[in-house]
């Protein structure tokens, strides 16, 4: 069960950590989308429903499905979480 804790943790630290604004040597300092910042969604529950309330923010036009992270064990007996990363206007 360890294991199966410390492997979902280091998908979820891999996904957060691609969606941050860490520029390498050959990379500008320079946000990819001007006025705009990162917003992320952790969904955490059962599979069907993590899956029902993606289907749900989909019809609201929200985001695709398409849009969020694979499902992740948590480790916990059937529950799984989901990552959802927006670039949100800030005026």
């Amino acid at each position: 069960m360890a294991q199966s804790e410390n492997s979902a943790q280091s998908k979820l630290e891999q996904f957060l950590s691609e969606g941050l604004n860490t520029p390498s040597l050959n990379q500008s300092t320079e946000k990819p989308f001007p006025n705009r910042e990162p917003v992320k969604h952790l969904l955490i529950g059962s599979e069907k429903a993590v899956t029902r309330t993606i289907h749900r923010l989909q019809l609201s036009g929200y985001a695709s499905v398409g849009d969020w992270s694979p499902l992740v064990p948590t480790g916990n007996q059937d529950e799984v979480m989901n990552i959802l990363i927006r670039q949100i206007l800030m005026q």
